[in-house]
C-alpha cells in the first residue's frame, strides 16, 4: 500500500499528450523508514522542483531528456544529491535522507512530538488498546474544547449540553459514569454536583500536547474504568525557546434571527440568607435583590478566543519552564421545542400522551479560562523532578425563557382558547478545577531500576449562586392573549447550590528491567492512596406573590401592566423563610481508595506479553448534615477487588500486529446516588439508594493493527464486556410507593466492533472510523393493564414488568469522516469533518417501551489555515454547518396527539423535543516563534 498510492498519484500528474518525461519517487528517513513530508526536490541549474506530499511522494514532469543532478533537502536532515539520466518517459527515484547530527552526536529533532507521527508511534508501541489525538491534529481541527475533540475518536459518542457543545464522553457505548479522566496520568475530581465524571467542555483544547484514550486497562492504571480512561497530556517545556499566541473572534448565527438575552450578573447574591445569618434566621423579601431578576436584550458583540504559551530551558538545559494560558468568551444558545408527555392510563394502551408544548430559548455566555505551568529540573541524566500546576475555570451565565401551551386544561384550538404559562430562569454556574502534582523520576543500576512517584493535590468546585426562576400564567381567548399574572402558589424560587471535591493522593511505581535475552523481562510494582472529601450544599427559598396594598382577596393576584411591568416590581412574600436546609442534599462524604499492583512484561521480536493484577480497597461513606426521619442518615461501605489483566501482542511484521487483551474493572456509585434524597417531580418521586453496590465487569479486546508508515494506520478491532451489577435508573416499589432510583440490575453485556483508517495521498488525506455497538440489560418497568375483574372499581391496574433493552446513552452506529488537504508550497491546510451518530438511547422511561431516543444526526464542520509568513498563520473554524436539529422521540405513536399544536411525527414515533443550535464561525491569527 505504501508504494501503490504514490504511483497512482504520479500517473495522475502526467499529461498523456506527447512524450513528456516524468520523475517520480518517494522520500524516506534512512534510520526509521518513515515517509518524509515537506522535503524540497529540485533539479540543479533548472526551474524544475517539487515538494514531497503527505505520503512522502513527489513528481516532476515535462523534463527534457538529459543528465541532471537531483538535490533533496529537508530541515533536520543532510541534503542528498543523485545523478540521474532522463532518456525515457518515466523515471522512479526513491531517496533516503540521513538525520542531521551535532558534533556531540545528538540527534536533531526532525519531527514534532506534537505531530501525528508521534501519536501513531505511541499507539503502535503501547501495551494496551489506545487511540491518540495529537496536538497538531487538535490545532487544525474545527474543535475548541476537549469534549468536541474526543468525538472524533472511534467508539466515542458525546453527550451534549444545552448549547449543542459536547460535554461528556461515552466510551464504547458505556455511560459516562463508566470512564474516568486524567491530567498527565493523574486522576482529577469532578466539579459536577451529582456525579463523579468530569465535564470535558471545561478544558480548552489548545492546552493539550495530546489526547489519549485507553480502551483497555493495565494493572498500573486505576481500576474504575470499565469503558476506559481519558488522559489529557498537557504541553511540556520545549528544548529551546518557544513562544506562541493566538487571537480569534467569531459569531453564532443563532443570534442573527433573535436577540441574545442576558442579565446583570453582578447583582446576584453569592450566599443565601442561611449562609449569611444562620439557619434560625427567617428570610425576608429585603434579603433578596429584586433587580437581579430582570433579563434584557444584549447588544451585538463578537466572541473572543485567545491563548499564549512560552517555554524554554535554562541552567544548561537542566531547568525547563512552560507557562500557558487561554481565554474563551462566547455567546451560545439554542432554540428548543419540548413536548412534555405522560403515559395513557385510562385505556391501558401505554401510549405517550402529549400534555403541552414548550417553546424555549436558551442564551448562554460561556467563559473558559485556563492557565498551567510546568517546571522540570534534571539533576542528572538519572534523576528528574517535575512540578505541574493547573487552574481551569468555567462560568456559564444562562437565561432560559419558556412559553408553555397547556393541552390538558381548557385547550380548544378550534376556538383559539388555551392556557399559557411563562417561565424565566436566570442561572449562573461557576466551575473550577485546581491541580498541583509534584513528580520524581529516578534511574538506578544503569537504568535497570526505574522509580517514579507523585504527590497530588486536586480540588474541584461547583457553585450555582442565586439560581432564580419566575413563573407567570395567562389565558388565550379567541386567539387573544390576556395579561399575564404571577403564579399564586409558586411565583418564584431562589436557589443556592455548591459542592467541592478535594483529593489528596500519592502514587509510587517501581520497575526492574532484566537483560535476559530473548525475552527482556520487566517486573513492575506500585500503589496509590487517595483521600477524597466531598461537601454538598443545597438551599432553596420559595416565594408567593403578595401585595398588601391591594384589597383583600386580590392581594395574591398580581397582573402585568397593572401591578408590575418588570420582574423587580413584583411584590413577593417568602413562603419558606428558612429555606430547605434540612434537605438530604446537604451532606459530607468521603472516599478512601488504597491500591497496589504487580505486573510483568516480556518482549521478543515477535510478541509481547504483559500480565498482572491490581488490588483496590474502597471505603465510601456519607453523613447527612441534617438528620432526616425514616432514612439512613449516615452510611459506610467497604469492599476490596482483585483486578487481573492480560495483554498479548503478536508482531506479524514491524508494521503489523495483532492484540488481545483481558482486564477486570469496577465502577463505584456516585455520592449523590447513595445519599437518601427525595425529589418530587410532576409524575414520580426520584430517590437515592444507600444500598447501591459497585459494578464489576470482565472486558475482552482484540485488534489488528497496521501502520504502513509514520502517519498512516489501519486498525480493526472488537470488544466484549460482561457486566455484573450495572447501575441504571429504574422504577423500584418500596412499601406503598414507587421510586425512580439507581439500582443494580443483574448482569449486562456490551459488545461491538471498531474500524480506524488513515491514508495520505500526496496533498490529500482521509481519516475514517466506524463503530458498531450493541448491549443488553434487563430492568423493571411500569405497565398499565386492564383489570380482569369486570366488577372492580379500578378498571386499569399497574404492575412491574421486565424489559430487555440497550444500555443508557448507547448508539448502535457511530462514524467519523475527515478529508484533509495540505499544500506545503502554498502554506495551506484545510479539512472537512463529518460526524454521524445513529439513534441513541437518550433516557430510560419508567414505562414499558416508552424509552426516549435521540434520533441519528450528522454534524458537518470545517477548518482551514493559511501561512502568512514564517511565523504567522491565519485560521478559520466553522462548526455545525448543516445546523442539523437534534430530535428526541419515542418509538411509539398515539393518534390522540395529532391535533396537538406543533406536533411532529418522527420516524413513525412521537417527537418529544427538537433543538437547534446555529452555526459557529471563528476567524483568527496564530503566532509561533
Amino acid at each position: 500500500m505504501q508504494k501503490i498510492f504514490p504511483v497512482l498519484v504520479s500517473l495522475l500528474l502526467v499529461s498523456f499528450s506527447g512524450m513528456a518525461n516524468l520523475i517520480r519517487g518517494t522520500i524516506l528517513s534512512e534510520e526509521t523508514g518513515d515517509l518524509i513530508t515537506g522535503a524540497v526536490i529540485r533539479i540543479e541549474g533548472t526551474k524544475y522542483q517539487a515538494v514531497s506530499g503527505l505520503d512522502g511522494s513527489f513528481a516532476i514532469k515535462d523534463i527534457p531528456a538529459g543528465e541532471y543532478t537531483l538535490i533533496v533537502s529537508m530541515v533536520g536532515f543532510h541534503s542528498e544529491s543523485k545523478l540521474i539520466r532522463i532518456d525515457k518517459a518515466q523515471l522512479t527515484v526513491d531517496i533516503e535522507l540521513k538525520t542531521a547530527r551535532t558534533a556531540l552526536g545528538e540527534v536533531t529533532v526532525t519531527g514534532s512530538k506534537n505531530g501525528d507521527g508521534n501519536a501513531r508511534n505511541r499507539e503502535r508501541v503501547a501495551s494496551n488498546v489506545m487511540n491518540i489525538v495529537s496536538a497538531r491534529t487538535i490545532e487544525i481541527s474545527p474543535d475548541l474544547t476537549v469534549a468536541n475533540v474526543i468525538q472524533r475518536v472511534s467508539g466515542i459518542t458525546v453527550e451534549r449540553n444545552n448549547t449543542g457543545d459536547g460535554q461528556y464522553a461515552l466510551l464504547r457505548g458505556m455511560d459516562k459514569r463508566y470512564n474516568y479522566t486524567l491530567i498527565n496520568g493523574v486522576k482529577i475530581p469532578s466539579p459536577d454536583n451529582k456525579n463523579r465524571f468530569v465535564p470535558l467542555d471545561i478544558f480548552p483544547a489548545e492546552m493539550l500536547e495530546r489526547l489519549e484514550v485507553s480502551k483497555s486497562l493495565t494493572p498500573d492504571m486505576e481500576g474504575d474504568g470499565i469503558g476506559g480512561a481519558v488522559n489529557l497530556v498537557m504541553k511540556d517545556a520545549p528544548e529551546k525557546l518557544q513562544l506562541s499566541a493566538n487571537i480569534a473572534t467569531g459569531v453564532n448565527t443563532l443570534f442573527f434571527d433573535r436577540p441574545f438575552r442576558t442579565y446583570n450578573k453582578g447583582l446576584r447574591e453569592s450566599k443565601s440568607p442561611y449562609e449569611v445569618l444562620g439557619s434560625a434566621y427567617p428570610a425576608k423579601p429585603r434579603d433578596f435583590n429584586p433587580d437581579y431578576l430582570n433579563p434584557k436584550d444584549a447588544s451585538f458583540r463578537p466572541n473572543i478566543y485567545a491563548g499564549v504559551s512560552a517555554g524554554q530551558r535554562f541552567l544548561k538545559n537542566k531547568l525547563g519552564v512552560l507557562v500557558a494560558g487561554t481565554y474563551q468568551n462566547s455567546l451560545r444558545g439554542s432554540n428548543s421545542t419540548d413536548f412534555p408527555y405522560t403515559t395513557a392510563t385510562s385505556d391501558a394502551s401505554n401510549l405517550p400522551v402529549l400534555t403541552a408544548v414548550n417553546d424555549r430559548q436558551f442564551s448562554e455566555e460561556q467563559v473558559r479560562a485556563g492557565v498551567h505551568a510546568r517546571l522540570d529540573y534534571r539533576f542528572s541524566p538519572n534523576h528528574q523532578l517535575q512540578w505541574y500546576n493547573a487552574l481551569l475555570d468555567f462560568t456559564n451565565a444562562q437565561v432560559r425563557e419558556e412559553r408553555k401551551t397547556d393541552f390538558s386544561i381548557g385547550y380548544n384550538p378550534a376556538e383559539g382558547s388555551y392556557n399559557l404559562s411563562y417561565d424565566t430562569r436566570l442561572r449562573f454556574t461557576h466551575q473550577q478545577i485546581v491541580n498541583s502534582t509534584l513528580k520524581g523520576i529516578h534511574h538506578f543500576l544503569g537504568n535497570k531500576l526505574v522509580a517514579d512517584w507523585s504527590a497530588v493535590y486536586s480540588k474541584a468546585t461547583n457553585e450555582v449562586p442565586d439560581n432564580a426562576s419566575v413563573h407567570l400564567v395567562t389565558t388565550v381567548k379567541n386567539n387573544v392573549e390576556n395579561p399575564r399574572s404571577v403564579v399564586t402558589l409558586g411565583g418564584a424560587e431562589r436557589r443556592w447550590e455548591h459542592n467541592t471535591d478535594e483529593d489528596k493522593a500519592g502514587y509510587l511505581n517501581i520497575s526492574y528491567h532484566l537483560n535476559n535475552k530473548p525475552f527482556s523481562p520487566v517486573i513492575a510494582a506500585g500503589g496509590m492512596y487517595r483521600d477524597k472529601q466531598r461537601a454538598n450544599f443545597f438551599n432553596q427559598y420559595d416565594f408567593r406573590p403578595l401585595d398588601e396594598s391591594k384589597p383583600v382577596g386580590q392581594q395574591n393576584n398580581l397582573i402585568e401592566g397593572t401591578d408590575w411591568t418588570k420582574f423587580s416590581d413584583i411584590k413577593f412574600m417568602v413562603f419558606t423563610p428558612n429555606g430547605s436546609v434540612g434537605n438530604p442534599l446537604n451532606y459530607d462524604a468521603a472516599e478512601k481508595v488504597a491500591a497496589g499492583y504487580l505486573q510483568g512484561k516480556i518482549t521478543t521480536g515477535k510478541f509481547e506479553v504483559l500480565a498482572g493484577a491490581r488490588l483496590e480497597h474502597t471505603n465510601q461513606s456519607y453523613l447527612l448534615k441534617f438528620p432526616t426521619a425514616g432514612v439512613k442518615n449516615e452510611s459506610e461501605q467497604n469492599y476490596t477487588d482483585v483486578l487481573p489483566a492480560l495483554h498479548f501482542k503478536l508482531k506479524l511484521t514491524p508494521a503489523k500486529s495483532i492484540r488481545a487483551s483481558y482486564y477486570k474493572a469496577i465502577n463505584r456509585p456516585g455520592f449523590f446516588e447513595i445519599v437518601p434524597y427525595r425529589i418530587i417531580n410532576e409524575e414520580f418521586v426520584e430517590a437515592g439508594n444507600p444500598e447501591l453496590k459497585h459494578t464489576v465487569a470482565d472486558n475482552i479486546d482484540v485488534r489488528y493493527e497496521m501502520f504502513p508508515n509514520r502517519t498512516e494506520q489501519l486498525m480493526i478491532g472488537a470488544f466484549y464486556k460482561k457486566i455484573k451489577d450495572p447501575i441504571e435508573y429504574g422504577m423500584v416499589l418500596q412499601g406503598q410507593g414507587s421510586f425512580y432510583m439507581p439500582n443494580n440490575y443483574g448482569n449486562a453485556t456490551n459488545y461491538g466492533a471498531e474500524l480506524d483508517f488513515t491514508k495520505y495521498i500526496y496533498s490529500f488525506g482521509i481519516k475514517l472510523n466506524y463503530t458498531y455497538t450493541n448491549s443488553s440489560i434487563t430492568t423493571p418497568k411500569l405497565y398499565y393493564y386492564n383489570n380482569p375483574d369486570p366488577q372492580a372499581t379500578d378498571k386499569v391496574l399497574l404492575k412491574n414488568v421486565d424489559q430487555t433493552r440497550r444500555l443508557t446513552g448507547q448508539a448502535a452506529h457511530v462514524a467519523n469522516f475527515t478529508l484533509l488537504y495540505k499544500s506545503i508550497k502554498q502554506g495551506f491546510d484545510g479539512q472537512i469533518s463529518l460526524a454521524y451518530t445513529g439513534d441513541r438511547l437518550y433516557a430510560v422511561s419508567r414505562y414499558l417501551d416508552n424509552d426516549l431516543w435521540q434520533g441519528g444526526f450528522v454534524q458537518l464542520d470545517l477548518s482551514a489555515e493559511k501561512k502568512l509568513s514564517k511565523r504567522y498563520v491565519l485560521f478559520l473554524k466553522a462548526t455545525n454547518l448543516l445546523n442539523t436539529p437534534v430530535k428526541l422521540y419515542i418509538k411509539k405513536s398515539n393518534p390522540v396527539n395529532n391535533n396537538a399544536a406543533g406536533y411532529e411525527s418522527f420516524r413513525n414515533g412521537t417527537m418529544t423535543r427538537k433543538d437547534q443550535y446555529g452555526q459557529t464561525l471563528i476567524i483568527g491569527c496564530r503566532f509561533k516563534f
